[in-house]
């Protein structure tokens, strides 16, 4: 095991975990005025445009499901819900040296990917009782092309159970101002829509697959299309830099991890292929034929190409990697080596803690995404995997630019799973 050396981590604070029964609060009237004096410039802004559709008589409680493309998310929803004040459910990582204040603010905290029956109790606790707005980014994740992102089944369940109306705010533009994969603001307008999707008697009288498929409905969105289709120019010279990220997988010679970026350019290492992003988006092929235009598509086609290698029984990835947990908001305490293998049965990690080897198997049922992060830390690329009570950021040592395949690859697993049904 590697030493407890975050300075601000102790050994004991590996044993210390998050407190998640305790109940959320409503926000402090001078806290909303501060985050308020905070978002002002997004508040003010004509460049960040709210449409609301259906929203005349929606008062708190409610629910607002949000898409989730940066950090100008959090912005854009408090200028859309003003005056009101809402309780945010965050990730823990969003916690991290800050518990007190996010807690003071409402903020309810949740470890990604898990089944927690907890945060919906907080959530209806805080709908009924505290009577708020909660707010929710059902994706878990930002997008990684500024299109929709997978979202929980359990959705329409929780909905069923809250009996609230159900508002969307679905923004566009925020992927383009600041992708996944360069988070260098490029300062583009953005626009958002925030519409009633459901009030109480339609969610009492529609089935849970029907909700899912409303919210779904009213998550579609494309940054790049709605980019061209509203002529919004990115002049960043760097605008593509990061992008091989994503786009992992050369479409000419289809060799993995050979990718690379710089300024505008996005190109294969192999083969010597090489594309160039313009200023609306739009990619182009220096010489020959260029496979997609649209940045989706050729992601679409890497989902397509990793679900076929699960189908022929082929897909693993397996290396030797560097171990992170975070139990609670103090902070990552390193774990130091451990080995992770993922293929069609699921997750599984093995590290140790104190010289005590554990092993932490998450199966294809119980992660219908994954989240990634992308040069994290100063750590390099990595995946997260969670339990209820710990958070383990796992670090590649020998593998190169592998976590968009493994997202995909955990997402198709489980869709195949389900579409097979109950064994």
């Amino acid at each position: 095991m590697g030493k407890f050396d975050n300075k601000r981590v102790r050994e004991q604070d590996y044993f210390e975990k998050y407190d998640m029964q305790k109940k959320p609060v409503k926000q402090k009237w001078y806290l909303k005025i501060l985050a308020w004096l905070i978002c002002l410039p997004v508040l003010l802004s004509p460049k960040r445009k709210v449409i609301k559709i259906g929203m005349k008589n929606v008062k708190p409680p409610y629910v607002l499901l949000c898409n989730h493309n940066a950090f100008l998310d959090f912005k854009v929803t408090t200028k859309a819900i003003f005056p009101y004040s809402a309780n945010y459910v965050v990730a823990i990582d969003g916690f991290i040296h800050r518990e007190k204040l996010l807690r003071s603010v409402g903020c309810i905290c949740k470890r990604k990917f898990t089944n927690d029956v907890l945060l919906v109790r907080h959530i209806l606790y805080t709908v009924t009782k505290l009577k708020q707005i909660v707010v929710l980014y059902p994706e878990a994740r930002y997008s990684l092309v500024g299109t929709p992102s997978v979202l929980p089944d359990s959705l329409g369940k929780m909905l069923k159970l809250i009996k609230v109306p159900v508002v969307v705010l679905n923004m566009k533009g925020h992927h383009l101002d600041s992708p996944f994969w360069n988070l260098k603001h490029r300062r583009n307008r953005t626009e958002a829509t925030m519409t009633k999707i459901l009030d109480p008697e339609e969610i009492k009288e529609l089935s849970i697959e029907e909700i899912n498929h409303k919210i779904q409905e009213a998550f579609i969105y494309d940054e790049y299309q709605w980019q061209k289709d509203n002529n919004i120019r990115i002049t960043y010279k760097k605008r593509a830099e990061g992008l091989h990220k994503i786009l992992y997988k050369c479409p000419n010679c289809l060799v993995e991890y050979q990718m690379d970026s710089k300024d505008h350019s996005i190109f294969c290492k192999q083969c010597g292929k090489k594309y160039e992003m313009d200023e609306l988006g739009q990619l182009h092929a220096t010489t020959g034929k260029t496979e997609f235009s649209h940045i989706p598509d050729w992601y679409e086609w890497e989902r397509e190409e990793v679900r076929k290698e699960i189908l022929a029984g082929q897909y693993l990835i397996e290396d030797d990697v560097i171990v992170d947990s975070l139990p609670n908001a103090k902070g990552f305490i390193p774990l130091g080596d451990g080995h992770l293998k993922h293929d069609s049965n699921g997750f599984v990690l093995n590290y140790e803690i104190k010289g005590e080897k554990k092993t932490l198997v998450k199966d294809v049922a119980s992660m219908y995404g994954c989240h990634i992060e992308l040069e994290y830390n100063g750590k390099g690329d990595a995946i997260d995997l969670s339990t209820l009570d710990d958070t383990f950021h796992v670090y590649f040592k020998n593998l190169k630019n592998v976590v968009t395949k493994i997202h995909f690859a955990t997402e198709e697993l489980y869709k195949l799973k389900k579409e097979q049904g109950p064994n």
